[in-house]
């Protein structure tokens, strides 16, 4: 009966460290920025595939003479007769490269930020008068120091 108990006490410390360890884990910064990138992603992949499907693809296909992407397709004559749909790999291409294009976008502008930030100018060095000062200061500071003890 009792090495069941500490069996199960074992257990349960165990599941505590394991819990403590993905508290640690999740409350991180870069865990939490990443997850809303993934969610902000999601989102801003069906603005561009509206984008692509709703707007850009119906007028690249009146430029082209009406051609309809959506019916883009080839059936294969043998076999159950499949049915290649290209017209729909098309616009996930474009999709692709608007998404790619929008993310270069969004990264160029973040490393502008960053660029202006390490651009910042480190203060300047002392003169060495400010120097010789600082040192006869301290000189001085000491000096005051020995005097006060010695009495």
């Amino acid at each position: 009966m009792e090495d069941k108990q500490q069996l199960l006490t074992q257990a349960a410390d165990k599941s505590r460290g394991v819990i403590k360890e993905f508290k640690e884990f999740i409350s991180r910064g870069n865990v939490i920025d990443m997850a809303v990138g993934v969610i902000i992603g999601g989102a801003f992949t069906a603005i561009v595939n509206s984008l692509v499907k709703d707007i850009f693809t119906p007028l690249l296909g009146t430029v082209l003479a009406g051609i309809n992407f959506n019916q883009m397709a080839w059936t294969v004559p043998w076999g159950n007769h499949p049915v290649i749909n290209f017209g729909s790999f098309f616009q996930a291409v474009i999709t692709f490269l608007l998404t790619a294009v929008c993310m270069f976008i969004v990264v160029k502008f973040i490393n502008s930020f960053k660029r202006k930030q390490e651009a910042k100018p480190a203060p300047p060095k002392p003169s060495k008068e400010e120097v010789l000062l600082t040192e006869i200061r301290d000189l001085l500071r000491q000096m005051a120091n020995d005097e006060e003890e010695a009495e």
